[in-house]
Formats: structure tokens, C-alpha cells, sequence
């Protein structure tokens, strides 16, 4: 019966987060781009929740999105759908990561094609060969990559927990319905402060919280 149909339970966290920073690139944080937007706010944000990880000892990762061939050819129908994805080709200075993200050196950045941050890409086998079973999920946008990872996440068995004052979108109804949607049907959503003080809180891995 739909009436029985319970939506927006709590999925909680498991014993080993990372934290997934998502395409936050100069194609998409800075305004004067064909795909851009004001981002300034949303990178200040990052780094607080980046600097929160790195205290409690957790892995960051870093995803951009970028294509080999200047055609386009190897962004398939995506191209023809969204256009402007000449600001994605490798050697542009789009695909760069925002220079005002707190990226160390040596930490992962993950070059993927498609919305999703799984789709072609090796993300699935590097979180479970490091033990990883939660995904807190930041960055760019939260109606295309962000939701689309989100998605393809709890389809794959890892808890997905999206910080909503730390995801992004140049359309604001776009980014609302979303965040409605994820959290009624794919993941907990929590806050930047709540999210922080957990991460730099977290115990050890053999002594994380079990669920």
C-alpha cells in the first residue's frame, strides 16, 4: 500500500568515512566560464570540512571531470546534451582544481567522464580495498554529479552522506529538490558543523562506531 511507504529513514555511519570532494575545478567556480558559477563561498566551506578530515586522520579524494580528445568523442551524448564541454578537455586550464582548495600533494584525484564519479572509473574497488564504507559527499553540482553519485553510492553498498550546506548548483531549485530527493530516498544529509565535529572526533578504524 503507498500509504505504508516510509521515506527519509537514516542509513547512519559506518566504521570507515572518506571524503569526496566533487569536481570542484575552475570550469565550474569561476563565474566568467561557460559552465561556471561564484563558488567562492562553497570552497571556504570545503576547506573547513577538508581540514576536519585531515584532524581525524580520514582520506580525502578529489574528482574532476575531463576528456582526452578535443572533439568531444570520448564524452559521448553528454556533449551533444549539455554542450560548452570545451572548457573540459585535458589540457585546458578548466579542468584544474580550484587554486584555493586545500590540496596537499599526493592526495587522489579522480578523473572520471560522466556524472557519477563511479561510472568508468575505478572508484568502487579503491574504497573497498581501503576499507571504506561511508562516502561523506561535498562539492559540484548537487542536482548532476553529486546526486548521480549519491545514488549510484547506496546502490553499491556505501552510506551516503551528503553535507548540504557544502554541495552546490547554479540552478537554487535545482539544488533544493535534489537535496529533498537524496534525502528522502538515497542519503543522510547533515551540516558542515555536524559533519566536522564528528570527523574530528573519529576514532581509530578498529574502534570506529558500528551500526
Amino acid at each position: 500500500m503507498a500509504g505504508s511507504v516510509t521515506f527519509g529513514q537514516e542509513i547512519g555511519w559506518g566504521q570507515r568515512p572518506l571524503l569526496l570532494v566533487i569536481d570542484v575545478t575552475r570550469a565550474f567556480t569561476e563565474p566568467d566560464r561557460p559552465l561556471g558559477s561564484d563558488a567562492t563561498a562553497l570552497v571556504e566551506t570545503l576547506n573547513r570540512l577538508i581540514g576536519a578530515t585531515r584532524e581525524g586522520g580520514l582520506p580525502v579524494m578529489f574528482t574532476r571531470v575531463a576528456y582526452d580528445q578535443p572533439d568531444l568523442s570520448d564524452a559521448g551524448l553528454w556533449a551533444r546534451k549539455i554542450g560548452r564541454l570545451d572548457d573540459l578537455v585535458a589540457d585546458s586550464d578548466g579542468v584544474e582544481m580550484d587554486p584555493r582548495l586545500d590540496i596537499h600533494a599526493g592526495d587522489p584525484i579522480l578523473t572520471k567522464k560522466y556524472a557519477s564519479c563511479f561510472f568508468g572509473t575505478d572508484l568502487a574497488s579503491r574504497l573497498v580495498s581501503a576499507g571504506i564504507d561511508t562516502l561523506i559527499i561535498a562539492g559540484l553540482s548537487t542536482s548532476g554529479c553529486v546526486r548521480a553519485t549519491t545514488v549510484d553510492a547506496i546502490q553499491q553498498g556505501f552510506r551516503p552522506i551528503v553535507v548540504e550546506d557544502a554541495v552546490g548548483d547554479r540552478w537554487q531549485d535545482a539544488h533544493r529538490q535534489a537535496l529533498a530527493d537524496m534525502k528522502a530516498k538515497y542519503a543522510d544529509l547533515a551540516t558542515t558543523d555536524a559533519v566536522t565535529e564528528r570527523l574530528r572526533q573519529w576514532p581509530s578504524k578498529e574502534q570506529g562506531p558500528k551500526q
